[in-house]
C-alpha cells in the first residue's frame, strides 16, 4: 500500500535543529505536501483576513521568501508538489492566492497535482509531509487530522521509495499557473 511509509527511529528535529537540518542541504530540497489544511499558529490571523476578503499584507512570508531568494542566490532549488482534492478547503485557496505565488517569485519549483480522480500509488493520506534534501536525506512531518504539525522526524532508511514518489509526482503535476489557467479559463 503507498501509504505505508518505511518506519525507523525517530530522530527529532525541533526549531533551530530543523533549521540547521534544513539549511544544510546541498544542491535540492524538495517537499511533499499533502495536507488540505495546515492550522498554524503563526498564520491563522492571515487566513481569517484572507476569508473576509481583506488585502493581503505587503509583508506576507517575507522571511520565508527572504530564505528562497537565499537558496536561489547560491545556485541552490527548492520546489514542492502541493497535493489538492476538489473541492480545494478554505486553506488551499488562501495557499493559492496568497501563499504559492509568493513563493514562486522568490524563487520556489510550485506544481499542483490533483489526485481528486486519481491517487498515482503516492502516499497521500495518513497525516504526513515530507521534505527530501539532495535526493539522500529525508524529514518527516507528522501532523493531526486538523493540520496542527505534530513533529518533525529525520527519516533515516532508504531514500529509494522517496525519489521515486518525487519523480510520479513531477510526471503528473502541473505548473502552479497552468493549474489555475485551467481551474479559471
Amino acid at each position: 500500500m503507498a501509504d505505508d511509509f518505511p518506519r525507523t527511529a525517530p530522530v527529532r528535529l525541533d526549531s533551530e535543529d530543523w533549521r540547521r537540518f534544513f539549511d544544510a542541504f546541498g544542491q535540492e530540497a524538495w517537499r511533499f505536501e499533502a495536507q488540505p489544511v495546515y492550522t498554524m499558529p503563526r498564520e491563522q490571523e492571515n487566513v481569517a483576513r484572507f476569508l473576509r476578503g481583506e488585502a493581503k499584507p505587503a509583508e506576507h512570508n517575507a522571511r520565508w521568501h527572504e530564505r528562497v531568494h537565499s537558496y536561489v542566490r547560491s545556485g541552490r532549488t527548492i520546489g514542492r508538489v502541493r497535493i489538492v482534492r476538489q473541492p480545494l478547503t478554505d486553506y488551499q485557496r488562501y495557499q493559492f492566492a496568497w501563499g504559492i505565488p509568493g513563493n514562486i517569485a522568490a524563487g520556489e519549483d510550485i506544481r499542483v497535482l490533483d489526485v481528486t480522480s486519481h491517487d498515482y500509488g503516492l502516499p497521500i493520506s495518513g497525516g504526513r509531509d515530507w521534505w527530501m534534501f539532495d535526493r539522500a536525506r529525508i524529514a518527516h512531518l507528522h501532523f493531526r487530522a486538523d493540520g496542527t504539525q505534530i513533529n518533525r522526524e529525520v527519516y533515516e532508511g532508504d531514500p529509494a521509495p522517496y525519489r521515486e514518489w518525487q519523480r510520479v509526482a513531477w510526471e503528473h503535476a502541473v505548473p502552479f499557473a497552468e493549474y489555475v489557467r485551467g481551474r479559471t479559463g
